[in-house]
């Protein structure tokens, strides 16, 4: 259940010194298939790493072969110099898979480069450049396990995925467990499949994916300076899924790893769905899912164990959608604690001892829904974020 599990793909995870702990911090995925189409979504955040502005270039010549990740440094806002650092490690990675295999011939415009760490410092190329040596010395079909642990940074597990068609796969990795808001959600992701799917193709289905679901998960209201998701095909299976096909499948594996995604985010005690329907447009309810969502009254309550509607309530009314303050209800895992804007039944029914929350607004304004999922505000994310940079 990795990248390498579509068929044209190997993966390496090495460790290069890059983190104190020594555990792994350089990933690489190869696209060995007949095929190198790719689609990638970033951050929309104005501040960009340098990786990201290398990889919007690279994307746009509709070609990768070869993804190379580190965590333990986010090579954001670092300067040009920054940026001809990820420019040398395209450039490095590129020289090293050609030596290890003529065949390939691959070209820096052939790489992608993304980073995840720290903000504000340069990598160590010194320990980088021989780390994306050991990571082609050691890619397999294996390895796509090794990737996914190797791009970890505050994340307690590993985070992969697989979801299938008929005779074509999709694998996928991820990492984040903190700054996750869209647009999208530090996170990184690689997405592979063995389908037939060109550019055009794979942008489509991934935008309608990540759309639903990476953009639809908001731990903390912070985005990111270094989000990325691509999507590389390998054409090895020699199927080509139709649109529908290939879109549900990314989907699927996109919303799996989002879920994970979550279930990790820094300090939580409490995994939340904020499910808002009856609005005017989904547009409404995406607004008011996000407003409740990044609620830091609502999200303390909740670590609180305390079904404090009011809050939600409160958190709702900040927001433009369309609705009537006299017409909202509210439920919190099952018991309607809010009809009509007021009081409705016994706040103590409801049971908040487990870890999966659902909060349910009906805006009673139309038929749009849409789903946000966030977690809890607790003292380990305090702590997490304050002692981060030490």
């Amino acid at each position: 259940m990795t990248v390498t599990t579509p068929r044209g793909f190997r993966a390496a995870g090495v460790a290069a010194g890059l983190k104190a702990s020594g555990a792994g911090d350089v990933a690489l995925v190869l696209n060995d298939g007949p095929d190198a189409g790719v689609a990638a979504v970033f951050t929309a955040n104005r501040v960009k790493a340098a990786p990201v502005l290398w990889t919007q270039q690279v994307v746009r010549g509709g070609v990768v072969r070869a993804v190379v990740l580190n965590s333990g440094g986010a090579n954001a806002c670092t300067g040009p110099a920054g940026f001809q650092d990820t420019h040398a490690t395209a450039e490095h990675t590129a020289t090293a898979l050609t030596a290890s295999s003529p065949r390939l011939m691959l070209g820096a415009g052939e790489v992608a480069v993304c980073s995840t760490g720290l903000i504000g410092e340069r990598l160590p190329m010194d320990k980088l450049l021989p780390g994306v040596r050991a990571a082609v010395r050691g890619l397999s079909r294996e390895g796509g396990q090794p990737a996914a642990e190797a791009i970890m940074t505050t994340d307690t597990r590993p985070k992969t995925t697989v979801a299938g068609g008929s005779g074509w796969t999709v694998g996928g990795m991820a990492k984040g467990a903190g700054m996750l808001a869209p647009a999208m959600a530090t996170m990184l992701c690689v997405l592979t499949t063995d389908a037939v799917a060109g550019p055009e193709t794979l942008d489509a289905a991934l935008r309608a994916a990540t759309r639903v679901t990476f953009d639809r998960i908001d731990s903390d209201g912070c985005m990111s300076t270094n989000d990325t998701v691509l999507l590389l095909a390998s054409g090895a299976s020699g199927i080509a899924p139709t649109e529908a096909e290939l879109t549900a499948a990314v989907t699927a594996a996109c919303h799996d790893l989002a879920q994970q995604l979550i279930a990790d985010a820094e300090g939580a005690t409490k995994q939340i769905a904020i499910d808002v329907v009856g609005a005017a447009t989904e547009e409404d309810a995406v607004e008011v899912g996000r407003s409740v969502a990044r609620n830091n009254l609502v999200k303390t309550a909740l670590f609180g164990n305390d079904p404090n509607w009011g809050r939600i309530l409160a958190a709702v009314g900040t927001t433009a959608a369309a609705f009537e303050p006299d017409g909202v209800d509210v439920a919190v895992n099952g018991v309607w604690v809010c009809r009509s804007g007021a009081a409705a039944e016994d706040r103590a029914k409801v049971d908040l001892t487990g870890r999966d929350v659902t909060i349910r607004i009906d805006l009673h304004a139309g038929e749009a829904a849409a789903t946000i999922w966030t977690n809890d505000l607790s003292h380990a994310y305090v702590h997490e974020n304050s002692a981060y940079s030490t």
